[in-house]
């Protein structure tokens, strides 16, 4: 969250509740679930860490208002987050020593657990279905949609190679 604010900072000076209008606006659907107080707690610990600085704006008929803008260590810290090649959840590792352990247990069916995860991602394959069709085309949230439809079939996809696995290797 910390790098996402940042980056919004470098495009110009914000208060927090502008900054969570724009992530709302950038994730749609997705960002429904942020939670407001969270840019807040976020930006008081980029300035402590002097990745930010805050500026009172003094307004007509409206209480002051903190202005945040990127400080040097901020603008370096997010350019650094840009260039950055990670990407979340290459591998479902923790997924994959769930089946294990269940198996070497006795505890659990590997198999079965496999179907109760694909009759969740098909629920949550379902409603981001239902959210991408409400969105404009062409928007960021719609793009972002795509993505996470995309990777809920791959991931039923490596499911249904879980099942054929487990089914196979189990006396």
């Amino acid at each position: 969250m910390q790098d996402v604010v940042l980056a919004l900072l470098a495009k110009k000076p914000s208060h927090g509740y502008e900054l969570r209008a724009r992530l709302r606006d950038t994730l749609g659907p997705v960002g429904e679930g942020l939670n407001g107080g969270q840019v807040y707690v976020t930006l008081r610990r980029l300035e402590k860490a002097g990745l930010a600085h805050a500026r009172v704006v003094g307004q007509i008929d409206r209480p002051d208002r903190k202005v945040y803008e990127l400080t040097l260590a901020g603008r370096d810290r997010v350019t650094a987050w840009l260039g950055e090649l990670d990407w979340d959840r290459a591998a479902p590792t923790g997924f994959h020593l769930k089946l294990a352990a269940a198996a070497t247990s006795g505890l659990g069916d590997p198999v079965a657990i496999v179907g109760a995860q694909r009759h969740e991602l098909l629920r949550l394959l379902a409603a981001a279905q239902r959210a991408a069709l409400a969105e404009p085309d062409g928007s960021g949230a719609a793009l972002l949609l795509q993505g996470s439809i995309l990777r809920l079939q791959a991931d039923l996809r490596w499911l249904d190679a879980c099942e054929t696995h487990w089914t196979t290797t189990q006396p």
